[in-house]
C-alpha cells in the first residue's frame, strides 16, 4: 500500500519548509511525482531512498538547480521561487555535497570566505584591501564554536584529510547561519572517528537551531541523528514517519517495495 503523502511532523512542530506536491519531468521520464516533503524548525530530517530515487531530484530543486514541473516551495509559509542557488542562499538554505565544493590549492581561511571576501579601507581609505586578520579570526572562531580542531586555517585544504575537509565545508556552509542546513551523503569515504564527529556536528547544528536534510544510504547513521525519516521509491514518497516509531528493517522495505 502506497503511504500517505501528507507530512507528519512532530507534535507542535513548526514548519520552515513545504513542498507541495513537487512532480519534476526530464522529457519523458518522471524522476519525481506528487511528493509532499517538509521540514520543521530545528528538525532533523533523514531522506532515503535507493539510487534513481529521486532523493538529488528533490534536493536539487530545493536549492533552486532545477525548477519543478509542477508544485510549489514555502518558507516559513510563504511561496517561494528558487530559481538559482543565490536564490535558495539568500533564503537561508545551503547545502554541502558528497564532492565538496572546496579549493585544494589555497588554504582553510580562504576557502571559507571565498566569493564573500572581507575588505577594510586600505591607504588612505581610497583603496579596499582583503581583511585577512578579521577572516583568520573569524575561521578560527568558527572552526572553535564547532569544536573542529585542525592545526592552522593558513593550512592548505589540499594537505587536509577527509574529515577534515568536509569540517571546511561545513563552516564555509554554515558561515552567515543558514536556517535549513542540507548534507548529501556527508560521512561518505571518511574515517569511523571522522564520521562520528560529523554526526556529532549535525546535532549541533540542530541544537543551535538549524534544521537539517540529512541524505545517507548508511541507515544506522540516519537513525542515530534524524527525528524523522523520509522515504523515496521510484520517484514517490513512500515513507514519511518518527524516527522513534520505525526501524531499519521497515525503512528498507519501504524503499525497495
Amino acid at each position: 500500500m502506497r503511504e500517505n503523502n501528507k507530512s507528519k511532523l512532530q507534535e507542535n512542530q513548526e514548519v520552515l519548509v513545504r513542498m507541495e506536491n513537487i512532480t519534476k519531468h526530464f522529457g519523458a521520464v518522471v524522476a519525481l511525482k506528487d511528493v509532499d516533503f517538509t521540514v520543521g524548525k530545528q528538525e532533523i530530517v533523514g531522506l532515503v531512498g535507493d539510487n534513481g530515487a529521486g532523493k538529488s531530484t528533490l534536493i536539487k530543486i530545493l536549492v533552486g538547480v532545477y525548477f519543478p514541473t509542477e508544485g510549489r516551495i514555502l518558507l516559513d509559509g510563504h511561496k517561494v521561487n528558487l530559481t538559482s542557488s543565490k536564490d535558495a542562499k539568500e533564503q537561508g538554505i545551503q547545502a554541502v555535497y558528497q564532492e565538496l565544493a572546496l579549493a585544494n590549492n589555497i588554504n582553510v581561511m580562504q576557502n571559507i570566505f571565498l566569493g564573500r571576501e572581507i575588505f577594510k579601507r586600505g591607504m588612505g581609505k581610497i583603496m579596499k584591501v582583503l581583511d585577512k586578520k578579521k577572516m583568520i579570526k573569524e575561521s578560527r572562531e568558527l572552526l572553535t564554536n564547532l569544536g573542529i580542531k585542525i592545526h592552522s586555517v593558513r593550512t592548505k585544504v589540499g594537505l587536509l584529510s577527509g574529515g577534515e575537509r568536509q569540517a571546511v565545508a561545513i563552516c564555509k556552509a554554515i558561515y552567515g547561519n543558514p536556517r535549513l542546513m542540507i548534507m548529501d551523503e556527508p560521512t561518505a569515504a571518511i574515517s569511523v572517528k571522522e564520521r562520528e564527529r560529523t554526526l556529532e556536528l549535525i546535532l549541533q547544528l540542530k541544537s543551535e537551531g538549524t534544521s537539517v536534510i540529512f541524505i545517507s544510504h548508511t541507515l544506522p547513521e540516519i537513525f542515530h541523528v534524524s527525528d524523522r525519516i523520509v522515504t523515496l521509491r521510484r520517484g514517490r514518497k513512500v515513507g514519511d514517519k518518527i524516527a522513534s516509531e520505525t526501524s531499519i528493517e521497515e525503512t528498507i522495505k519501504l524503499m525497495v517495495g
